[in-house]
């Protein structure tokens, strides 16, 4: 059992690694690393919310989705401004080129199933599996 090819956390890591890797030429020609599209995709299911609200969406560390909102501010994506009734809140919403930016974006997942040969039914049973590992779905 203790061979490192019987172990599901290497296997996870793995794949994961490689899952990037797929996914990093499709998202460049946007402008977006795989964690910013994660913050974009987010974001363009409910937007504007607290920075605390999507690192609890994006199983992130608010000190780790901080620098990736920032660049996203900087690319002009998205907006950082405090909730005025109450200023410890920090509120991330979409610019108007972010929220262009979902159009172009669609065929993303179009081009990842090209990219591995899975349809989406395949898709979906696969993460549908991975639902145990995820611990926040």
């Amino acid at each position: 059992m203790l061979k490192l090819e019987n172990q599901v956390c290497f296997a996870l890591v793995t794949a994961a690694r490689n899952v990037v890797g797929i996914y990093r030429p499709i998202l460049e020609p946007l402008g977006l690393t795989h964690p910013q599209y994660l913050v974009m995709l987010a974001l363009w299911e409910d937007s504007p919310r607290s920075l605390r609200e999507l690192a609890t969406e994006l199983a992130l560390e608010p000190a780790t989705l901080s620098p990736l909102v920032k660049r996203l501010e900087a690319q002009g994506l998205v907006t950082r401004a405090r909730r005025g009734a109450d200023e410890r809140v920090l509120d991330v919403g979409l610019t108007e080129a972010g929220a262009a930016l979902r159009r172009r974006a669609l065929t993303v997942p179009e081009q990842v199933m090209r990219s591995v040969g899975a349809d989406a039914e395949g898709l979906l049973a696969l993460r549908d599996a991975l639902a145990p590992f995820a611990g926040h779905r």
